[in-house]
């Protein structure tokens, strides 16, 4: 598998994830009772997988290797895309910080993560397509295959370094429990109804 074949296929994982997350929104938007540990699990699963594993090979190996090649740090697609990364970090530590609170959500509280959500879920569905039409291949056409092939073998030692042997794994379930649960088809009970 090629390296941003991997980047494709994590993409694909944010996504399912993000329409999970859409959905519990939905359902706090409805008043209905929600499990409220679960905004936690998103955070978590957003922190660690999208952020941290993610975007980190991103932007260490990745976006370092296009810049090398005369892609602007500054301007153009790859100073898009790091903009987009902190202006997303920023709304998911909005987000951590009502998941953490101690005393139950308040009405405000409740639109708060909405609004926060859903901006957050937009900006990564927008940010997702431009780097899959856009910056990947951009950064396909200017670097070398064989560079290519190394940074695949880059990725996985990341993520081996930064996340943990097995921690991918984690994620991955933690990303199908919650897809699971939140999805249109899921049955009542899982809610708590």
């Amino acid at each position: 598998m090629k390296a941003i074949e991997m980047l494709k296929n994590e993409h694909r994982l944010i996504e399912k994830v993000l329409a999970a997350l859409e959905y519990y929104i939905g359902a706090i938007d409805k008043g209905e009772e929600i499990d409220r540990r679960d905004l936690a699990k998103f955070t978590a699963f957003i922190r660690t997988f999208a952020d941290s594993c993610h975007h980190g090979k991103e932007e260490g190996i990745l976006f370092a290797e296009m810049i090398e090649r005369g892609f602007s740090r500054e301007q153009g697609p790859v100073a898009v895309m790091l903009m987009e990364h902190n202006e997303g970090r920023r709304l998911i530590s909005r987000l951590n910080a009502l998941a953490d609170k101690k005393e139950p959500w308040a009405e405000n509280d409740r639109q708060e993560i909405s609004r926060t959500a859903t901006e957050y879920i937009d900006l990564l569905r927008r940010h997702i397509m431009k780097e899959d039409n856009i910056l990947y291949p951009a950064a396909e056409q200017n670097i070398p295959p064989e560079i290519m092939t190394a940074m695949y073998d880059r990725f996985e030692r990341f993520e081996e370094e930064e996340t943990g042997v097995g921690e991918h794994e984690k994620f991955h379930r933690m990303a199908e429990e919650l897809v699971r649960r939140y999805s249109p088809g899921a049955s009542p009970a899982n809610h708590h109804h």
